[in-house]
């Protein structure tokens, strides 16, 4: 099987109309993505699909991001590349020429990200497995290999990283049953955009509790006094029993975040979320030794394995939130997975964006299976908006991530979604006041 071309389309979702998505930093987001495709040679074989999660204006320079790494993809044959997956991926993220414009962060390694987590998504559907079962069912050597370990090998070696998934080899099996009988834990941040109103916000709680969840997360970070109030009616209408997490989105310096959380302190948090800077290594670290018992969660916004490295070195977060698609891709995530579990830092993956929930999913269960085999302090987050755009979305059923059964890694999207929302020429853009109905929607 041969790639024989890709296309990339930018995809924009007008959720800024009812703030979905709203926070400290992102007052007017449109949910969007760079969304790739891989076509193959095979007439009756699959399509590999990946997209790159954006925020509206901006997408178009990832697209054009994706469109300079299309030629170290187009023209290879899918074995070349599994055989040796390590390579593939350096090929991409170590380009001679466009490495210069930001070596493994940045604008090219988001597009990294898309064309990689397309090339998986490919290998996946080739084996009619969900990404998640290609991952646990690999051997150990085999997924290693996939791993570029420049820059974290002082930390995690490659044998360290065999022995570990060895050592999880027992009781696997019973892990893997668990997931498809139950599914994965999940928090929902729907309730507690920013731009909500109160009532709206104490509804919306009310109805998550309704149907199961103990865990929402509300975003702070633009003023606190009025942080300090809507959290008072989020723990209210939780109830003791609940559980809170705050999003401050990098709003904060290290001395702002630190006296933000001793006045949010009081309706007893259980992380805070991106408290400042997802650079500031230190920061974070005096921010954690500070604001305990409260921990410290970031991730969503690390650019790749050696920023997650120094945290967890630096021992600066106590939850780590890697995204799917702001690291290169799944060979990436599987290294920053690793390295969490040697050092003992629970993976709870950062899923509030178009696609990043079907993503997360994989992620977090082989996590469970081959990795970490624990649940404890271990949870996803749900945000309940646009999976209809998804021919195979994520699923959650009292508060818990039901396990993906179709092959890929669920990011396929429906051809009259991306025809209605590709911007500017889709229908929804043309006037989005009257075009927003949900495509596939029951």
């Amino acid at each position: 099987m041969r790639i024989v071309s890709l296309d990339v389309r930018d995809i924009r979702f007008p959720t800024s109309i009812e703030l979905d998505g709203s926070d400290a930093m992102h007052r007017s987001p449109d949910y969007s993505c760079a969304y790739v495709v891989l076509y193959t040679d095979s007439p009756d074989g699959p399509e590999g699909c990946g997209l790159t999660f954006t925020n509206g204006r901006g997408t178009e320079i990832v697209v054009a991001a994706v469109r300079a790494l299309e030629h170290l993809v187009v023209g290879r044959k899918l074995d070349d590349i599994t055989s040796d997956m390590r390579s593939f991926w350096r090929s991409l993220a170590s380009e001679d020429q466009l490495r210069w414009l930001g070596p493994e962060k940045g604008i090219i390694h988001l597009a990294t990200g898309a064309v990689v987590n397309a090339v998986w998504d490919l290998w996946a559907k080739s084996e009619g497995k969900p990404l998640f079962r290609l991952l646990v069912d690999l051997e150990p050597e085999e997924l290693v290999g996939a791993i570029d370990f420049r820059y974290i090998e002082d930390a995690l070696s490659r044998e360290e990283a065999v022995k570990l998934l060895r050592s999880m080899r027992s009781g696997r099996q019973a892990r893997l049953e668990e997931m498809l009988e139950s599914g994965y834990p999940a928090y929902t941040t729907s309730a507690g955009w920013l731009g909500y109103a109160d009532d709206k916000i104490v509804r919306l709680v009310g109805e998550a509790a309704e149907a199961g969840f103990t865990h929402v997360k509300m975003k702070v970070g633009l003023d606190t006094s009025s942080d300090a109030r809507r959290a008072a009616l989020i723990r209210k209408a939780l109830g003791p029993s609940g559980v809170l997490m705050m999003d401050a989105n990098q709003s904060w310096g290290v001395d702002e975040a630190i006296a933000a959380m001793r006045v949010l302190g009081e309706y007893d948090p259980w992380w805070i979320e991106e408290p400042t800077s997802p650079d500031d290594v230190l920061g974070h670290a005096r921010i954690r030794r500070e604001v305990a018992p409260i921990l410290v969660a970031t991730g969503e916004h690390v650019q790749n394995r050696v920023v997650f490295k120094q945290l967890f070195q630096a021992k600066a977060i106590d939850v780590c939130q890697l995204d799917a698609c702001r690291v290169g891709g799944v060979n990436e995530a599987v290294a920053i997975i690793l390295l969490a579990a040697k050092f003992g830092v629970p993976v709870c993956p950062h899923a509030g964006g178009v696609g990043l929930c079907e993503y997360v999913q994989h992620l977090a269960m082989f996590d469970y299976i081959a990795v970490s085999g624990s649940l404890e302090n271990r949870i996803v987050e749900w945000v309940d908006h646009l999976h209809e755009h998804f021919l195979h979305p994520a699923v959650v059923r009292d508060a818990r991530y039901l396990a993906p059964v179709v092959p890929g890694y669920s990011i396929e999207m429906r051809p009259e979604s991306l025809d209605r929302y590709e911007f500017p020429s889709g229908s929804a853009w043309s006037d989005p006041g009257l075009d927003l109905e949900p495509v596939g929607a029951g």
